[in-house]
């Protein structure tokens, strides 16, 4: 799963950033609402969740999520404020927000809601995925093949999911690196490649989809 953190505490992000990446997602952050909305609105489709400050210089956070849905980019949205009445929380959801968390907050709650929406269907996929003897289900995280579950790590579940929106269908290791992984990846490192091979490894059926690796491009998943 990939975050985009929109917080000009640079504390704050720091922190969320650090407690992101050290539960094994992805995640980015931007200080302002004009750069965090102009990333949106560029590689919406790169992002699972936003975490979104309303108090926001250049742009607040209430006009960034209005100005998303109005262009119907429908990426689940929790929006930060330390503005806790009853008045102020309407305000934040008829936005477009889809969660709403005061300031102070503890990372465990902030974590547990990023997980309650992941596991929302989304919008921009079908309920299931099916590629060959491959099922995928993305908001149960569940993946089988013959029937069999497949045992994955977060990452290798989301390479699957992204590879089964793509069938037979070269991707780029660069593709994978901005689906997948934040700024701070060194696209040098050999660690996509780790988690691919272990990918390929558990899909054990010789005879259905598999991945593949096109040299010099990138690996395709063949159904």
């Amino acid at each position: 799963m990939r975050i985009l953190i929109i917080e000009d505490n640079q504390k704050l992000a720091d922190s969320l950033t650090r407690g992101f990446r050290q539960e094994g997602y992805a995640a980015d952050y931007l200080a302002n609402g004009e750069d965090g909305e102009r990333r949106m609105v560029m590689g919406h489709h790169d992002y699972d969740i936003l975490i979104l400050d309303i108090n926001l210089p250049r742009k607040s956070g209430l006009e960034v999520c209005h100005s998303l849905r109005e262009q119907n980019i429908m990426t689940p949205i929790i929006m930060l404020t330390s503005r806790d009445t009853t008045k102020d929380k309407i305000i934040g959801l008829d936005s477009g927000a889809d969660d709403y968390l005061v300031k102070p907050f503890s990372f465990e709650e902030l974590l547990s809601r990023v997980r309650a929406l992941a596991r929302r269907p989304r919008a921009t996929l079908p309920p299931k995925l099916e590629v060959g003897d491959l099922l995928l289900n993305p908001a149960a995280q569940e993946a089988f093949q013959n029937g069999k579950k497949l045992d994955l790590t977060l990452t290798e579940f989301r390479l699957l999911e992204f590879f089964m929106t793509k069938p037979d269908e070269v991707i780029s290791r660069q593709q994978i690196i901005d689906h997948l992984w934040d700024f701070q990846f060194n696209p040098l490192s050999r660690v996509m490649d780790v988690h691919i091979n272990n990918l390929r490894n558990k899909l054990k059926n010789k005879h259905g989809a598999t991945i593949e690796t096109i040299r010099g491009i990138g690996y395709r998943l063949r159904s």
